[in-house]
C-alpha cells in the first residue's frame, strides 16, 4: 500500500485498524518507521513515503500589490461558526498546476467538515475557467442542490478567483445567488488550511513540475476518489467518504 497506493506508513496503519484486519503480528506506528529506517523491508525506502520538497533557504520579498476580497467579501466577514467545523457546506479553494505552461490546471475544494474533496480539471488558469467549472457542477446536480452543498467558499486572492460575482451568481438563474465567496488575507494560506493540506495528496500523484496537459479527467477522478478514501488520523482512521455516508 505504501508503494502501489501511496499511504503513508501512519495511514497503513490505521486502515488496518479501521477495516479490523487480523496478522499474525501487530506493529505501532514507531516500529513500522524504525523497521523502514534500518532497511528490514528491501522494497520500501523513505522515498516511497515522503513527499514534502526541500525549501530553499532564500529569503523571499513579497509586495503587496493589493487583494481581490477589496471587490468581494473579507474572511473576516464570514459567521464564526464556519470555524467550528460543525456543520456541512464551508468549502475551502485553490488551483493546483503543473509544469510552468500554459493550458490545464486543477481547480480542487476541501469541505470544512469531512475534508470531502472535489477535483476538476480546468482549461486553464483563468477566471473563465473557474466560473465555467462552477456552472458545469451547478447544472449537473441543480440550483439547490448546489446552493445546499456549497454555503460558502472561501479562496485566496489569485487572479482566477477574481470575477466573484460570476463565482456566486447562479448559472440556471441568474437574478439568484448560489454561495458566497470569501477571500483570504493576502500570503495567509494557513487560512484555508485544509485545502493546502489536501494539495499535497494531490501531489503524490501530480507532482510539482509535471504537465498536467495529458491528464484525462477519470485519471483525476481517481486521484479525487483515492483522497477521499484516504484514512484521516484526525477522524480516527475513518476517510472523508465514510465520515460522509456513515459507512
Amino acid at each position: 500500500m505504501i508503494i502501489n497506493k501511496k499511504y503513508s506508513p501512519e495511514a497503513v496503519l490505521l486502515y488496518i485498524k479501521n477495516k479490523k484486519l487480523k496478522f499474525k503480528t501487530t506493529i505501532c506506528k514507531t516500529t513500522l518507521y524504525s523497521y523502514i529506517y534500518k532497511g528490514v523491508f528491501l522494497n520500501i525506502k523513505e522515498e516511497n513515503y515522503i513527499y514534502k520538497r526541500k525549501r530553499k533557504n532564500s529569503k523571499i520579498i513579497r509586495k503587496n500589490t493589493g487583494c481581490s476580497y477589496k471587490r468581494g467579501r473579507n474572511i473576516e466577514d464570514r459567521n464564526k461558526e464556519i470555524c467550528k467545523r460543525n456543520i456541512y457546506g464551508h468549502w475551502e479553494l485553490d488551483t493546483v498546476c503543473g509544469k510552468r505552461e500554459k493550458g490545464k490546471c486543477l481547480l480542487v475544494l476541501t469541505e470544512r467538515k469531512t475534508r470531502q474533496e472535489i477535483v476538476k480539471l480546468i482549461d486553464g488558469k483563468t477566471t473563465e475557467g473557474v466560473v465555467k467549472a462552477f456552472n458545469e457542477m451547478e447544472k449537473e446536480i441543480g440550483f439547490e442542490a448546489f446552493r445546499n452543498k456549497f454555503k460558502t467558499i472561501t479562496c485566496d486572492n489569485g487572479k482566477e478567483f477574481s470575477d466573484f460575482a460570476g463565482i456566486e451568481r447562479s448559472a440556471i438563474f441568474p437574478t439568484k445567488t448560489r454561495t458566497q465567496l470569501y477571500y483570504c488575507h493576502p500570503y495567509s494560506a494557513w487560512e484555508r488550511g485544509s485545502n493546502e493540506n489536501c494539495n499535497k495528496l494531490v501531489r503524490r500523484w501530480l507532482p510539482k513540475g509535471q504537465s498536467l496537459n495529458d491528464c484525462t479527467i477519470p485519471e483525476i477522478e481517481a486521484i479525487q476518489t483515492w483522497i477521499n478514501e484516504y484514512p484521516r488520523k484526525i477522524f480516527n482512521g475513518l476517510s472523508s467518504y465514510e465520515l460522509l455516508y456513515n459507512v
